[in-house]
């Protein structure tokens, strides 16, 4: 597998736990919206230790960008990359994903799982092409919605957001449901795009089953 060392132009906060981080992008290197590749940090003890983590970025952007959640307890990449400076070099393993936009649907995510469609609605930002796509968005708190500013901006009344562990004016709360899904599925023809915990992905799948949902309408990850 051919792997690129790139150095980090930029980090930043996006959210009380999740970091942007922003590098070089090597010559004609290439992805699709969508798509993610296996990270590693390019220092002593962690060039061998890779995560995956999704291109938030477009591809014909000068440079790569990538949202990231991160977890400080853990002794892993995402506490690592919490202390990148500007220069230091991250090594890009490949490109892989079978998430990818084949015509308008509805957007399911839990938490991190919102990464892949990121690229994917500013893919489609940028052709003008947003159209009737909707956006169901799984957390547990306000505080964790991922780009709540720019996905309201993109989608309006179409971006639909559930808390799990807070009730709030204007937001849905609890789990995902049966019920919850018939409302705001608008047509049982249209693409579904699934992104998020294992745990989350089984459970939305049973449902739309319930939902006699045709599984070839389903675009995931490939497992």
């Amino acid at each position: 597998m051919n792997t690129n060392t790139v150095k980090v132009e930029s980090t930043r906060p996006i959210t009380h736990d999740v970091l942007q981080i922003d590098v070089e992008k090597p010559e004609h290197f290439s992805f699709n919206p969508g798509q993610a590749t296996e990270l590693s940090i390019n220092k002593e003890g962690w060039k061998d230790r890779t995560s995956p983590f999704t291109f938030t970025s477009l591809p014909q952007e000068k440079h790569l960008q990538f949202v990231i959640k991160t977890y400080p307890s853990h002794n892993g990449i995402t506490n690592e990359l919490l202390h990148l400076k500007k220069n230091d070099e991250l090594i890009l393993h490949g490109v892989f994903g079978a998430i990818a936009y084949k015509s308008e649907g509805v957007f399911i995510a839990g938490g991190a799982g919102i990464t892949p469609f990121i690229a994917i609605f500013r893919d489609l930002q940028s052709k003008n092409e947003i159209g009737a796509n909707r956006l169901i968005f799984a957390n547990k708190t306000k505080a964790d919605i991922i780009l709540e500013g720019e996905f309201t901006e993109l989608l309006g009344k179409n971006f639909v957001n559930i808390l799990s562990d807070e009730d709030a004016t204007g937001y849905s709360h609890g789990f995902i449901t049966e019920d919850f899904l018939r409302a705001h599925l608008p047509d049982s023809n249209k693409q579904i795009y699934l992104c998020g915990p294992d745990p989350m992905m089984t459970a939305i799948e049973g449902l739309l089953d319930r939902l006699t949902i045709d599984k070839s309408l389903i675009i995931k990850e490939a497992v």
